[in-house]
């Protein structure tokens, strides 16, 4: 079977040049979208081979994605982030997997591309009144080597950074856990772990005890509340995630799916810009009566972050939020969706969705009329099958 490679690139980094070159050796074609970067900056990093396809203006992944779709010929598609390189063997290995006519999509094991150091916490935890979260010690300052790493520490042990109105910034430690600091290029591969390796939290120096390679996602999710997350993410790359299996979803990072089951399933749902497509487009395929795979025989690495072209938090927000409830209210059971737009209205979060909701869930609610007659289930057989399956502790 022919493939292509489709990669959408928005303002390119070095990383969009090793992308193609992991590719350009897989696929028959390599279509390179560029969604509107300024000045060419794309033909820095182009290699030959690849075709190129220009949009005038940023479209959002979902829709470069689509463009290169449009034009690609191959009967095996891959998509790939810009910001990731893939391993030898990822298309074909994906490919076997395709085989089976009932395979809407498969992805590879996806690898964080730094390696990072693990530290292990020993606090004792505490509970705040309206806070279910197990609460440790208050960390207002995090250091390696140097350099500020408070908000680029990973894993279990710390939960997400806070800003007080004074711009004071803070995590709580999560008691006796697992804390990945990224590691600088130099020391990633040292086998020296006993030279500038502590992690300083609050003055107390810390040693790391091992170098990791962390996962960002092994398959999605579908917590029974409606998010969707990534299997695995930031924990570390050992054998919980080595076996091939079923899962709910896949990311878009590295997505490899048929030209047939696109002609069935549709593309991704340009209205959405960024965030979700790939969830709302696994979920349309499963209401089809596929099935979604997750396959570790190939690894991509993935930077994570630098596909969005510099996306401000709050503008990531508004698009994850938005377009999750969107993705209810094309797919998911109707009580489900409903309650969680309602939820929305009434003072779920300050992301800005509530102000533009109703007009887009009325169009929503109008696309899943359509989309059901393509439906070989009902929406409450695919929630009730993976709602809650694979979801982290903290989620249940």
């Amino acid at each position: 079977m022919s493939s292509s490679a489709v990669v959408v690139s928005f303002q390119p980094t070095k990383w969009l040049a090793r992308c193609l070159d992991s590719v350009v050796g897989q696929a028959d074609e390599v279509i390179l979208v560029d969604n509107g970067s300024e000045n060419a900056a794309i033909d820095a990093y182009r290699c030959p081979g690849v075709k190129v396809v220009r949009l005038a203006e940023n479209k959002g992944f979902a829709s470069g994605v689509n463009a290169g779709l449009a034009v690609s010929r191959g009967e095996v598609v891959a998509l790939l982030n810009d910001d990731a390189v893939a391993s030898p063997g990822w298309i074909e290995a994906s490919r076997r997997v395709l085989a089976a006519s009932d395979v809407a999509a498969v992805a590879p094991k996806i690898v964080l591309a730094r390696r990072f150091g693990e530290v292990l916490l020993d606090d004792e935890v505490h509970f705040a009144p309206g806070d279910g979260r197990p609460l440790g010690r208050r960390v207002t300052s995090a250091t390696f080597g140097g350099q500020d790493v408070l908000g680029s520490l990973l894993g279990p042990g710390l939960h997400r950074l806070e800003q007080g109105v004074d711009g004071q910034r803070w995590r709580w430690t999560a008691g006796r856990r697992a804390v990945y600091v990224p590691l600088p290029e130099t020391l990633e591969t040292s086998a020296d772990l006993s030279v500038g390796t502590e992690l300083v939290l609050n003055g107390e120096p810390l040693p790391v005890r091992r170098l990791v390679d962390l996962v960002n996602s092994a398959g999605a999710y579908l917590r029974r509340d409606g998010y969707a997350g990534d299997c695995g993410a930031d924990l570390p790359d050992d054998d919980r995630w080595a076996e091939k299996r079923e899962c709910f979803a896949v990311t878009g990072t590295a997505l490899v799916t048929t030209s047939a089951v696109l002609e069935r399933v549709g593309p991704l749902e340009a209205g959405y810009f960024a965030y979700y497509e790939d969830t709302d487009w696994c979920w349309r395929a499963r209401l089809q009566g596929y099935r979604i795979m997750y396959d570790p025989v190939a690894t991509v690495r993935h930077v994570r972050g630098l596909t969005s072209g510099g996306t401000l938090a709050s503008r990531t927000r508004f698009l994850a939020e938005r377009n999750r409830i969107l993705t209810l209210a094309r797919c998911a059971p109707l009580p489900l969706a409903l309650g969680e737009a309602r939820r929305k209205f009434s003072g779920g979060g300050d992301d800005g969705v509530a102000g533009v909701l109703p007009r887009a869930l009325v169009s929503a609610l109008a696309q899943r009329t359509r989309l059901r007659r393509r439906w070989a289930l009902k929406s409450r057989e695919v929630y009730d099958r993976w709602a809650g399956v694979d979801v982290p502790e903290e989620y249940e």
